[in-house]
C-alpha cells in the first residue's frame, strides 16, 4: 500500500529543482514546514536520504535522490496524463498548469490573461514563471513549465511555436531626443545616437542585427536587463533603445515622458506566441490555455500589447 502522495512528490521535485525549501515554497506557494515534512516522510517511506543538508549551500540531491527525482517526474507526468484522459471523457479542464512568460512583457500580458483563464477554468491550478528566452527553453525541456508566452527567437526544432501577434520594432526616446518628434526613423539615423541596450539573451542579438543592414555598429552607452530601468534611462536622456512591446503608459517608471517611434527599413518584426513541447497539446489544460490566448488576441482583449494578429 502506498504511503506517499502525488503532492509530496511534487514538493520533492520542486526542492530538487530549486535546491532550497524556501525557494520551493515560493515557487509552489506552499509553506516551508509542509514541504520539509513531506520530504521527511518520503525519506522514511523510501528508506534512503534524498538530500544532503548544507546550511550554506542549501540542499543538494544525493545520488539516490537524483534517480528518485527523475522517476518522480515521470510519475507526475503520467498522473497529469491520467487527468487529461478523465478530462477528455468528462469534458472538464482541470489539474495543474505551469505557464512561463518572457520577462520583457510578463507584467503587461500574463496577469490579465491568467485571471480570465482561471475564471473560465476554475479547476485548473495555474502557476506562473517569469523567465528569459534561454531559461524558457530549458524549463520546457525539463518539464518545469508546460507552455510559455514568448517570442519566436531562435526557437529550437524540438519545441513547437504557435504565433499570436506580429510586433514591429520601434525606438524609445526621451522627449528631448533629436528624433523624438519624427513619425518614423531608420537605422541609418539611429546609428549616430547613443543607445541603451536591453541586454537579454537572444533579444539583444535581435536588436543588434538591425545595424547589419546599414553596415554600422551601435553606440551602446549602457546595458540593462530590466525593461523598467531601460525606459527610465531613455526618459532621462541617456540614449534611445529598441523594443517590440509598446507600453500603455507613456511615462517611464520615474514619471518622465517616453516617445515610441516606429522603425522603418529592413527590420524584422517579432512574433509573440506560445511555445511548448511538441506533445504538450495532449494536455487538456494546455490546449485550453492555447485556445484562450488565441481568443484573447483575436478579440482584442490583450490590452497591454499592440500588434498585428499572426496569420
Amino acid at each position: 500500500m502506498l504511503r506517499y502522495t502525488l503532492r509530496q512528490l511534487e514538493y520533492f521535485v520542486a526542492v530538487g529543482e530549486t535546491g532550497s525549501i524556501a525557494k520551493a515554497s515560493e515557487r509552489i506557494n506552499v509553506s516551508s514546514p509542509s514541504i520539509s515534512a513531506a520530504i521527511t516522510q518520503l525519506e522514511r517511506e523510501f528508506g534512503l536520504p534524498l538530500f544532503v543538508r548544507q546550511h550554506a549551500q542549501g540542499l543538494s540531491l544525493t545520488q539516490g535522490g537524483r534517480q528518485m527525482m527523475e522517476q518522480a517526474r515521470t510519475v507526475l507526468r503520467e498522473a497529469a496524463a491520467l487527468m487529461d484522459v478523465a478530462g477528455d471523457i468528462s469534458g472538464l479542464v482541470r489539474g495543474p498548469l505551469s505557464v512561463g512568460c518572457l520577462l520583457t512583457f510578463a507584467q503587461l500580458v500574463l496577469p490579465a490573461l491568467r485571471r480570465s483563464f482561471e475564471a473560465d477554468h476554475p479547476e485548473v491550478r495555474l502557476r506562473q514563471h517569469e523567465l528569459n528566452q534561454l531559461e524558457i527553453f530549458s524549463a520546457l525541456r525539463r518539464s518545469e513549465i508546460d507552455v510559455a508566452l514568448t517570442y519566436d527567437l531562435d526557437v529550437p526544432a524540438d519545441l513547437h511555436f504557435v504565433a499570436l501577434l506580429s510586433l514591429p520594432p520601434f525606438a524609445l526616446m526621451g522627449e528631448d531626443h533629436p528624433l523624438a518628434g519624427r513619425d518614423s526613423v531608420g537605422m541609418d539615423e539611429l546609428k549616430h545616437h547613443a543607445m541603451v541596450l536591453l541586454d537579454l539573451p537572444l533579444s539583444a542579438d535581435y536588436f543588434l542585427s538591425f545595424f547589419d543592414a546599414v553596415g554600422a555598429r551601435p553606440r551602446i552607452v549602457e546595458r540593462t536587463r530590466d525593461m523598467a530601468v531601460m525606459r527610465s534611462m531613455v526618459a532621462n536622456g541617456f540614449g534611445y533603445s529598441i523594443a517590440n512591446v509598446r507600453p500603455l503608459n507613456p511615462l517611464s517608471p520615474d514619471g518622465k515622458p517616453v516617445r515610441c517611434v516606429p522603425i522603418t527599413g529592413a527590420v524584422r518584426a517579432m512574433r509573440m506566441g506560445l511555445l511548448m513541447a511538441r506533445d504538450a497539446d495532449r494536455s487538456n489544460a494546455v490546449r485550453a490555455f492555447v485556445d484562450h490566448a488565441r481568443d484573447a488576441v483575436l478579440g482584442g482583449k490583450l490590452r497591454g500589447i499592440e500588434g498585428i494578429p499572426a496569420a
